[in-house]
């Protein structure tokens, strides 16, 4: 029969999860007064309440039973919070460490892009420049022929130098004068000359 009972208590044990959460952890604890469950902090408060009411009962034995079982979930939990606290710690310093490398790689990066922009300016992006140069217009090239373009081409292989037009003088509107037998317009529709 012995044999059974350790085999179930091993049983039990193997489906206990191992490490893990303490703090948020379920246990059952075997006191003096029958089992008590629940949580680290839970576990205490009952053990310190069972001790305050043994305290009361003078039965100053069952207090310290109960005292140091209570002393016992204590250093589990404060085990278990200075863990995950240094657990919290290393993770922060290692977040710590991971952003200070990314800023120096971005900074390392925007100084060499500065660096090359101000070192070779045609690497720089340039803008689009098209050519509408004779050569560039010439019917070999991609670009479609226009009434525009052939009216441009000749005037293109001119002279560099190219004299202006003279300007036309500007006409004035005559004057309305009365209207007389004398003045009345002609009837080719222009108007007689006035005698200066």
């Amino acid at each position: 029969m012995r044999s059974s009972k350790s085999r179930s208590r091993a049983k039990n044990n193997r489906n206990r999860p191992s490490g893990g959460n303490v703090v948020n952890r379920v246990f059952d604890s075997s006191g003096p007064e029958g089992k008590v469950r629940g949580t680290p902090q839970q576990i205490i408060d009952k053990y310190n309440q069972l001790a305050r009411d043994a305290q009361l009962s003078n039965d100053r034995v069952a207090a310290e039973n109960f005292q140091q079982h209570a002393e016992h979930y204590l250093r589990l939990l404060s085990e278990a919070q200075r863990e995950m606290e240094a657990r919290r710690e290393e993770q922060e310093r290692q977040n710590r460490e991971r952003q200070a490398e990314r800023d120096r790689e971005r900074a390392e990066r925007q100084e060499r892009e500065a660096a090359a922009r101000q070192a070779d300016p045609a690497e720089a992006p340039q803008p689009d420049v098209m050519d509408f140069s004779p050569e560039a217009t010439a019917p070999d090239s991609s670009l479609v022929e226009t009434p525009e373009s052939k009216d441009a081409a000749p005037a293109a292989e001119a002279p560099a130098k190219k004299e202006k037009p003279a300007r036309r003088p500007r006409t004035r509107k005559p004057k309305a004068a009365p209207e007389t037998a004398e003045e009345a317009p002609t009837s080719n529709g222009d108007a007689p000359e006035a005698a200066e």
